[in-house]
């Protein structure tokens, strides 16, 4: 969709997103009173350390839960002015144990908001369960699009980019370089397939041939040379740039210089789109890295980021109605005046079609930012966020259905 920003509104709701803490001080209800107590309940389950192809990307076991509880040292700096206190309780399921038994005896009938830390095929059946209508869960580990259309739940919502939003980066940023032949290269889990899914989408939007395409099938020693494997595999017609679609790093890794011509990488390895990446810097954003790393001892990943806006949406629609209850809460942050710092710039807001967190999202190499899209040029009557991902016209989330 094309047009032109409604510059005003946008200037407006900037704005709105960084005024300062004074202000809510002055709008604040008076300190005499008891304080409203916000309590969000953190769920996540220990997951088994896949196979590392390098000793030097360690697995984390506890993304995402560093994210949240910095925010709530944010939220309670605010709740000082506001006359609110946010608590975080943290239920971590053993690799063995049941979520749903957990979140029925621990969390239901006691927790309005829940910051869920769980894979794609985990969420709804929690979302679903009686106790769950009553609450607002936040949704910090998935990117799929199914979650956000068809499979959409109206008390869920969505902080990381889904696979359409980050297809759609990079498509951006491809037509903004004129490398608009792509070779599309498909791992063997079901989670590539969804990926590929994606870039296909992403592709016949913006008018990006797909040259070739192949699915990697070798199963090669990382002990032994892959130059003669990869060579091979990549002898197709002519291309501007590779897409790989291997999400769990089984083989991405291994194409960079060693295809047959000499091509750049993006995908899911190479030049990546993601929420956050240790080399970002801009918009206020060496201050949250900072104050992660010393907290964490390590980079900030995109689960701790998604989880820590999860918790700052809730104690900014908390400050701004002067509210703890679900329904007020909940009602603005779907609403349009909504508006939250995500340290990328633009304000984040929810989308109120699907639940999904809009946002800019970050193209980055391993040891660069390289750029941000929305890339400038791609134009939306409403905000050029929208350019990425399901726009209001293409959604399948039907929350009247729901």
């Amino acid at each position: 969709m094309v047009g032109l920003i409604a510059s005003g509104a946008a200037v407006a709701k900037a704005k709105h997103a960084t005024k300062p803490i004074a202000e809510a001080k002055q709008a604040a209800p008076a300190l005499t009173k008891a304080k409203q107590t916000i309590n969000i309940a953190y769920l996540t389950q220990e997951q088994a350390a896949p196979a590392a192809l390098s000793n030097l990307d360690p697995f984390i076991k506890d993304k995402g839960v560093i994210g949240a509880e910095l925010g709530i040292a944010d939220n309670n700096t605010t709740g000082e002015f506001t006359g609110q206190q946010y608590a975080l309780k943290k239920f971590i399921v053993p690799l063995s144990g049941n979520v749903a038994d957990t979140f029925t005896k621990e969390i239901a009938n006691k927790f309005q908001w829940l910051v869920l830390n769980l894979p794609d095929g985990q969420i709804n059946p929690l979302a679903d369960l009686p106790a769950a209508q009553a609450m607002l869960v936040f949704d910090v580990a998935s990117s799929d699009d199914s979650l956000r259309n068809s499979g959409c739940r109206r008390n869920v919502l969505h902080l990381l980019p889904s696979r359409a939003m980050r297809a759609d980066a990079l498509a951006q940023y491809m037509m903004k370089k004129r490398w608009t032949k792509w070779f599309l290269v498909i791992g063997a889990a079901p989670e590539d397939r969804l990926y590929a899914e994606a870039i296909k989408r992403a592709a016949k939007r913006f008018g990006i041939e797909i040259v070739a395409e192949k699915t990697w099938e070798h199963t090669f020693d990382a002990r032994r040379t892959v130059q003669s494997d990869v060579a091979v595999f990549t002898q197709v017609d002519d291309y501007d740039v590779l897409v790989v679609a291997d999400e769990q790093g089984q083989f991405g890794e291994y194409l960079d210089y060693r295809t047959w011509n000499p091509r750049p990488v993006i995908g899911t390895q190479g030049l990546i789109a993601t929420a956050w990446h240790p080399t970002h810097e801009q918009w206020g954003a060496t201050q949250i890295q900072n104050r992660f790393k010393d907290t964490a001892g390590r980079w900030m990943t995109e689960p701790d980021y998604a989880a820590y806006l999860a918790v700052r949406a809730i104690g900014e629609a908390a400050t701004r109605t002067a509210a703890s209850d679900l329904k007020p809460i909940k009602d603005y942050l779907l609403g349009p005046a909504f508006a939250l710092q995500g340290y990328k710039g633009n304000p984040l807001s929810f989308r109120s079609w699907d639940g999904q967190l809009r946002q800019p999202v970050l193209l980055a190499a391993p040891r660069s930012m390289v750029g941000v899209a929305p890339i400038e040029g791609f134009l939306h009557p409403k905000t050029e966020l929208d350019t990425l991902g399901f726009d209001q016209p293409d959604t399948q989330c039907k929350w009247e259905q729901k």
